[in-house]
């Protein structure tokens, strides 16, 4: 076997490979026998810097896709009433984020197929740091958005290609990088929460300054991903070894209990009920997500809490995601059936609206602790979508799919509630609105969670 096998890219499997799984290393000993998991060489120096620094990328990349949300949430009164923004006007910026995610995130798979997934990595980290250099010179409402939507495009195909990442350079450890990257994006998120308040009061009160110091993780992110843009071309990602469950099999032999081959064509997702279904799950969590980070923090000032402390609350419901994310992709990827995690996560999530209806600033701490436990439903549904389809391709299209019809799904849910919440003049309409949306959530997350894939259905 030699040192560098070429591997599949996800987003175009080679014509001529005929017996393996998307991402493994093809065999070429002379007496045609399939290389296994313990024929492998170990990853040489070079493999294993070339791993080392995606994994530094995944993290730096998932620490900035979501400050650009929860900074803004924690000074969403100060935006507005600079900005002169009505309580409508503020829920159509809210909605902005599943917006550009569903628009700009379909287009992720043509421009890894066209160059590479690690440069479009690349190419949105740098958007995300224009916009937010941008935002803060932004003197109106039109330019404000123009510049956040700059940011929340290049989140959107980081978003979709995470997985397609995960899949390609680590296809032995789906469950672990998966949580790795997500127990980053859930401290970068609460980090945002916590601190954008203390760091706007420290120089100065100024929100301008307040939102544009997150540009700096931005620019920080975008330099572990430059020395990987020749990777689009050498197509070398995958590590050499493999473990029992990724090893190759024999040319020529059929695929075990019905895979397609990676030669196949890919699967018609839209055919899929699972890929229906996990796409309805996942525009469901992301409405909630999306609710909670724009709103959570005027429902506690409204309910009498400070608004540092209200900040800090949004923090405490995003940190739960720091060790729930590491832990929940790895035990779903040890479970047939994620089903029972979902009606858990979403369990969580009715009883802390239903704290929230009742004793918004009383129980303000139980409420942030299981909201931020039911957040972990983002987690899950990525783990899911890697779970969901045999092939890197698969992967690719589903992740595409899945994403983009979420977050188009939760477009009108932080619109609706600021338009139910300046018309009710309360908190009340909301937050019902919120918790009833956890029950369709546990039913289409379960459907979702079952064990099969794909190709299955297509």
């Amino acid at each position: 076997m030699p040192d560098e096998p070429k591997t599949l890219d996800p987003a175009a499997p080679p014509a001529g490979d005929t017996a393996r799984p998307a991402g493994i290393p093809t065999a070429t000993a002379s007496s045609g026998t399939p290389a296994t998991a313990g024929d492998s060489p170990a990853p040489g120096p070079a493999r294993r810097r070339l791993l080392g620094l995606v994994a530094v990328g995944l993290v730096l990349a998932a620490l900035n896709l979501r400050p650009a949300i929860t900074s803004l949430g924690a000074l969403l009164e100060e935006v507005t009433e600079d900005l002169h923004m009505s309580g409508s006007v503020a829920g159509i910026l809210t909605s902005v984020p599943p917006l550009c995610f569903a628009v700009f995130g379909i287009t992720a798979p043509r421009l890894a197929r066209r160059f590479g997934p690690a440069a479009v990595v690349c190419a949105g980290m740098a958007a995300i740091f224009t916009g937010l250099v941008l935002r803060p010179f932004a003197t109106g409402t039109a330019a404000f958005l123009a510049a956040s939507a700059l940011a929340l495009m290049g989140i959107a195909v980081s978003n979709v290609l995470m997985p397609v990442i995960v899949k390609r350079y680590f296809p032995d450890r789906v469950g672990s990088m998966t949580g790795l990257y997500s127990m980053a994006l859930a401290l970068g998120t609460s980090v945002a929460a916590a601190a954008t308040v203390p760091m706007t009061d420290a120089l100065g009160g100024d929100w301008r300054l307040g939102l544009g110091v997150w540009a700096a993780l931005a620019a920080l992110a975008v330099l572990p991903w430059l020395p990987l843009l020749r990777d689009r071309d050498t197509g070398t990602a995958v590590p050499a070894t493999a473990s029992p469950a990724t090893a190759p099999r024999t040319a020529g032999a059929a695929p075990r209990g019905g895979e397609a081959a990676p030669h196949a064509p890919a699967p018609r997702i839209t055919r899929s009920r699972t890929a229906w279904a996990l796409g309805v799950f996942f525009g469901l969590q992301a409405t909630g997500a999306y609710i909670t980070m724009g709103w959570m923090p005027q429902i506690f000032r409204d309910a009498g809490v400070p608004a540092a402390t209200a900040g800090v609350l949004l923090a405490v419901t995003m940190v739960m995601g720091v060790p729930l994310a590491f832990v929940i992709p790895r035990l779903a990827t040890r479970m047939k059936n994620q089903g029972p995690i979902v009606v858990a996560l979403g369990l969580c999530g009715l009883t802390g609206y239903t704290g929230l209806f009742l004793a918004p600033a009383g129980g303000a701490w139980a409420w942030a602790v299981l909201l931020g436990i039911s957040n972990c439903s983002f987690p899950l549904a990525l783990t899911m979508i890697g779970m969901r389809s045999r092939t890197g391709a698969g992967v690719v299209r589903l992740s595409a799919f899945a994403q983009s019809v979420g977050y188009l799904i939760s477009i009108p849910g932080p619109l609706l509630v600021g338009v139910l919440y300046q018309h009710s003049g309360g908190w009340g309409l909301p937050v019902v609105l919120m918790g009833g949306l956890m029950v369709p959530q546990m039913i289409v997350g379960t459907l979702a969670g079952r064990d099969r894939t794909v190709e299955d259905e297509c």
